[in-house]
């Protein structure tokens, strides 16, 4: 590979039955994933984790905690500090109850999976150590989703601190993908008193990385990524601490992303709008392909 993209063997055959219309898209999940920021001696670093090989989706490539949605969130009024869900709705392009289900799953995901919670007892504060085992048990209840966040929210007493996230962009899975996710991605901050541990059962590595060395090892072919990942890296690039990073975000276009299809002189072209480094071309009498 000339980059570590991830490329699922598949994409021709399924691009082609999609073209002459035997192929029905799948609805995509609403998810979130949130890029979490630490300042260092050289600039903010991002954490990311390296999905397990054997998962069905991405195995083996380089992300951030994220997730689907969890429903019950939609429902469920919690205790919320920052902007109001209204403003949230605009800002993501949704309903208010779906706005706060998408908010919720960032925060439960990045909990979830790097052990860091974004809320506190207060408006103005975050909890400290969360590392106890009643803690990891409302973890584990919550990633075996017998738990909604909503609810470990109300158990705990906490306040939802979204004023800490700030939505960043917005990607959607290509229409003929198998598997497909309508994912908001969103910035944060590391809070002070805070660490990240491997939380997730879905990976096998976690690292704190700067944005400017993880695009490299995507260049080199030595990290694979998926296309959201690699973008959203080259768009950190210009920030120089996590708290610039952050307060731009809301500057940011969150019209979604998602990729285009077409056939060209015998070849399939794949392109991502705004995006052009992930275009491909493929030829239509092959039946799989790479990148």
């Amino acid at each position: 590979m000339a980059n570590g993209q991830w490329f699922p063997q598949d994409w021709p055959e399924r691009i082609r039955a999609l073209a002459d219309g035997t192929l029905t898209p799948v609805v995509p999940k609403r998810a979130a994933t949130v890029m979490l920021l630490r300042d260092t001696d050289r600039g903010p670093a991002v954490h990311m984790l390296r999905r397990r090989a054997s998962m069905a989706f991405a195995g083996g490539a380089y992300a951030y905690p994220g997730g689907g949605v969890d429903p019950r969130d939609d429902e469920h009024h919690v205790r919320w500090a920052g902007p109001a869900r209204a403003w949230w709705a605009n800002r993501l392009g949704v309903d208010e109850a779906a706005a706060q289900a998408i908010v919720c799953a960032a925060v439960r995901e990045t909990y979830e999976e790097a052990g860091v919670l974004l809320a506190g007892p207060s408006a103005g504060s975050v909890v400290g150590d969360t590392t106890g085992e009643d803690w990891e048990a409302d973890r584990a209840a919550l990633v075996a989703r017998d738990l909604s966040f909503a609810e470990f929210l109300d158990r705990r007493g906490l306040v939802l601190r979204s004023d800490l996230l700030g939505a960043w962009t917005r990607w959607i899975t290509p229409e003929f993908e198998s598997r497909r996710y309508d994912t908001w991605f969103f910035v944060a901050v590391l809070p002070h008193g805070q660490r990240t541990r491997n939380a997730s059962t879905e990976a096998d590595r976690t690292v704190w990385i700067r944005p400017s060395e993880a695009a490299g090892g995507y260049d080199r072919g030595e990290l694979l990524m998926m296309p959201p990942t690699v973008a959203t890296l080259r768009q950190l690039l210009p920030y120089g601490t996590a708290a610039e990073a952050l307060a731009a975000a809301a500057g940011r276009d969150m019209t979604a992303v998602l990729a285009r299809a077409r056939l060209e002189d015998g070849e399939i072209v794949l392109s991502w709008p705004g995006h052009d480094e992930f275009t491909k071309h493929i030829p239509t009498d092959v039946p799989t392909g790479g990148a």
